[in-house]
């Protein structure tokens, strides 16, 4: 963690310096503002934690509740989630406090005794195998209040504005702020209080019922599934040997999702009730918590449950929705989207496989570094048409996996061939649920595939995997993603070829460019600004770090910033082994020994893998993304 770059620092180094209009937040909803937020789950604290990185943009949040939420209903967090968690500083934290998957057990009939259930399988979850990064069990309500720490700690201090509903919106084709919000109070002396407010784009976080969905005339496409479940977090004794274990559980008698949650001692526990009649009419929706035990009791013989306390409780039938489009432009418009939606505003699918709040996150992270790009000058307004363009492919993909994942759960004994189907699903598509298969396809901030054999390992449109290097200046070793944070700015890793810093190379030739007047650095960089405001640019050398002089590295690579002009000594890596690490980012990657450069966006996707004598198609790419800035950088 780097801080007193601005000056000593002799507090908590997380709350970053205020600038702009975070130095004078009004505390009640102004009429006008850059950015309005509607609603407080995951998909909006994390756009409120990104764009709080971007101090110059009226940033508000509503949320019709009172205060925070205090027991969220998802809770599994998936590997993606937690790196996307590391980058906004607060991964250790949460990791600390969440239950962390270990293994999943599967559960099925007793082939002598039917009516009884056995362990089938146990198996390694699947984080173990793909990420750095730990499968979690956590609260809903923790994970926004760390969103909530980030989004209040940085430079523009957002806070969400409790106790405002959202009405209604129109939207003009003229004006600074075109998008009408109609709001009211639902809380204090202003309780009832209704008021219109402006703002340049509206993004609708407000679940599955969203309100900013129908105001702009979007449709959830899809149907709910035939098939009911009781969901309960409960305090319990039992004689049940995996009860700390992750389990799917089938039964004659039905089937059960078992996931231990965080503390020690509470579960959730999802129980199959079965199919739903067609003229049913939601009463199954009124199955009390006492049946829903019942039958958890029935599906688990010959073991028993015996409830203590029952935290929270619901029931709900499988649906399976994505929303026709996630902006309000139209197929046959030509101007620029003004409405986004996100989270559950866009699709709704069944909670068994750990997705909503993971994916919702993630369309945050997706929307959040677009919006503070364009609206601080960076990008041109074109840039939010990839939000959904991105997204909605992502969406469906999610849909099509629970599906499956649901009638597998929901299986008969009689439906059931082979006692390992489940298992080997599970491993067998693990890269979906962590979150690492989204690949975003080639547009104006993804390059294509022409050099992608330069960095095999760093495939284009997808999440940078991250991977141990040696920090030259230290010894130290660390992973070099971990350094990427959500700050809303570009990596550019260079990846040296063979000779060492200091001597002539393709990468000393790279360098001299990107520190001269025609790089991207001087073309898109604002007058005034830190060399390294909008471009973090890293080298990774091929040696180990004991044959580097972190001082002979070039100058781009030791840029001075801050107010006091201190040298950043945190740019340059090596690849060879040390006495901590035997990895090579080289061999891990797939990276040529001839030198790479690989470009990585805000929200960590791959965005260009091109040669290091490549500097045109290089300034061409972020001249299609970003905009020339009128004065050059401060060098």
């Amino acid at each position: 963690m780097q801080f007193h770059h601005h000056g000593y620092v002799s507090g908590e180094p997380r709350v970053q310096d205020a600038a702009g209009i975070g130095l004078d937040r009004p505390a009640e909803l102004p009429d006008q503002m850059d950015v309005l937020i509607v609603g407080s789950g995951p998909a909006g604290m994390l756009l409120s934690a990104q764009l709080s990185q971007f101090p110059d943009i009226a940033t508000r949040i509503i949320e019709r509740r009172d205060g925070r939420l205090v027991l969220g209903q998802a809770d599994g967090i998936q590997p993606r989630s937690v790196e996307t968690f590391q980058a906004f500083g607060f991964a250790e934290r949460i990791v600390a406090e969440a239950y962390n998957i270990a293994y999943m057990n599967f559960w099925g009939p007793n082939p002598e005794n039917p009516s009884e259930i056995v362990r089938t399988a146990r198996t390694e979850d699947y984080a173990f195998k793909i990420s750095e990064f730990p499968h979690l069990i956590v609260n809903q309500a923790r994970v926004l209040d760390y969103f909530a720490e980030a989004a209040a700690n940085g430079p523009g201090r957002i806070v969400p504005d409790y106790g405002i509903e959202f009405l209604g919106l129109t939207t003009r084709d003229e004006g600074e702020y075109p998008v009408e919000v109609r709001v009211r109070h639902t809380v204090g002396d202003r309780a009832g209080e209704e008021r219109t407010v402006q703002a340049k784009y509206v993004v609708g976080c407000d679940g599955a019922r969203s309100g900013v969905r129908e105001a702009i005339g979007r449709k959830h496409v899809g149907a709910f599934a035939a098939h009911a479940w009781g969901v309960m977090d409960v305090l319990v004794n039992t004689d049940f040997p995996d009860w700390r274990t992750k389990c799917a559980i089938n039964s004659a008698a039905g089937n059960i999702l078992h996931i231990p949650r965080e503390g020690g001692y509470l579960s959730r526990v999802y129980v199959d009730l079965g199919e739903v009649a067609a003229d049913d009419d939601r009463r199954v929706r009124q199955t009390p918590v006492e049946e829903i035990i019942r039958r958890a009791n029935e599906i688990l013989h010959p073991y028993s449950l015996d409830v203590k306390q029952v935290a929270w409780h619901s029931v709900y039938e499988v649906g399976h929705r994505v929303t026709d489009k996630f902006d309000d432009v139209d197929v046959d418009q030509a101007h620029d989207p003004r409405v986004f939606l996100a989270g559950d505003a866009c699709h709704t699918h069944s909670a068994k496989a750990g997705q909503g709040m993971n994916v919702s996150m993630q369309d945050g992270f997706n929307l959040g570094w677009k919006l503070g790009h364009v609206l601080s000058g960076l990008s041109p307004a074109s840039l939010l048409s990839t939000y959904s363009a991105e997204r909605q492919p992502v969406a469906q993909q999610l849909i099509d996996f629970d599906r499956e994942w649901s009638a597998l759960m929901a299986r008969k004994p009689e439906e059931i061939s082979d006692p390992q189907e489940l298992a080997t699903f599970y491993l067998g598509t693990a890269e979906f649920p962590s979150g690492f298969m989204t690949q975003y396809g080639p547009s104006m901030v993804v390059t294509d595939a022409a050099h992608q054999a330069l960095a095999d390992g760093f495939p284009l449109g997808k999440r940078f995997k991250s991977v141990e290097v040696v920090r030259v200046c230290d010894g130290n070793v660390v992973h070099l993603g971990h350094h990427a944070k959500a700050d809303g700015r570009w990596r550019v890793y260079a990846f040296a070829d063979a000779p060492p810093a200091g001597q002539p190379s393709a990468l000393a030739s790279w360098a001299e460019w990107m520190a001269s007047d025609g790089s991207p650095i001087a073309r898109h960089t604002p007058a005034g600004a830190d060399i390294d405001a909008v471009f973090d640019v890293k080298v990774v050398y091929q040696q180990s770090h004991d044959e580097l002089e972190v001082t002979a590295a070039p100058e781009i690579f030791l840029p001075r910033t801050g107010p006091l002009g201190l040298t950043d000594w945190e740019k340059v890596y090596s690849a060879g082994p040390s006495a901590w690490s035997t990895a090579d980012i080289f061999a891990e990657r797939g990276i040529s020994r001839d030198g790479a450069v690989v470009v990585v966006r805000p929200d960590q996707y791959v965005a260009a893998v091109l040669p290091l004598t490549a500097t045109d198609e290089l300034a061409a790419f972020f001249a299609g993304c970003l905009n020339a800035q009128p004065a050059p950088a401060r060098v």
